[in-house]
């Protein structure tokens, strides 16, 4: 088993995840209650990677008194999905951060080396002033992941939170491993990775099932 700092690690493990979680694995799942449930999975895990975004204090008027409420301070956030599954989780996030900017980072993994190859890059202009929120349903070998963190830091980004639905013991380690101050969210940690870099048990290609193609 792999070893990695799980100080940086949070599962989220609620009992709707892990029904949500179990209907998403099942080959039987249809394209459209697949994408639903990726969607729904991003929700709850979002509410768990801000639960400590930093507030301000404002003033406001209810309908009797006036009293003073907090908001979320500074440029909020940003999304980066790392194409092309990754869009599947942007709009869950999205219903609870309207005003998040999206960046995306396209890769894909070389069939013989697994390595990610990168094809697109492009964050908003002030995503150095943000909290960023990379998501990808799959964190398999880590390479994509890891690629997206570096183009982040490069672009001075200081709080970045990596968020995937089914995580490999290899992958949360290669991430943790790369980065000293990345924090890791996921749903699970499955068994391991085969000769394929797929994840087992897993749940399959998470953007051929999010898109219905093979």
């Amino acid at each position: 088993m792999a070893e990695y700092d799980e100080s940086r690690l949070t599962v989220v493990d609620h009992p709707l995840v892990q029904h949500k979680l179990s209907i998403l694995r099942d080959k039987s799942t249809s394209t459209k209650d697949f994408r639903e449930l990726v969607t729904e999975l991003a929700v709850l895990e979002g509410y768990e990677a801000m639960r400590d975004l930093p507030l301000y204090e404002v003033e406001i008027e209810t309908p009797l008194e006036k009293t003073t409420a907090k908001k979320i301070a500074g440029k909020k956030l940003a999304i980066i999905p790392i194409l092309r599954a990754g869009l599947g989780m942007v709009d869950g996030l999205l219903t609870l951060v309207p005003s998040a900017r999206v960046g995306h980072v396209g890769m894909y993994r070389h069939r013989e080396t697994h390595e990610p190859v990168q094809y697109y890059c492009k964050f908003p202009d002030d995503i150095d002033q943000r909290i960023c929120l990379i998501v990808d349903p799959m964190l398999a070998t880590g390479g994509s992941l890891t690629a997206a963190i570096q183009f982040l830091r490069e672009a001075g980004v200081q709080d970045i939170r990596a968020l995937a639905i089914v995580a490999s013991p290899e992958g949360v380690k290669a991430t943790l491993d790369f980065d000293p101050d990345v924090r890791l969210f996921t749903c699970v940690v499955d068994r391991e990775l085969n000769d394929s870099a797929y994840i087992l048990p897993g749940l399959g290609d998470a953007g051929d099932r999010i898109y219905g193609t093979k």
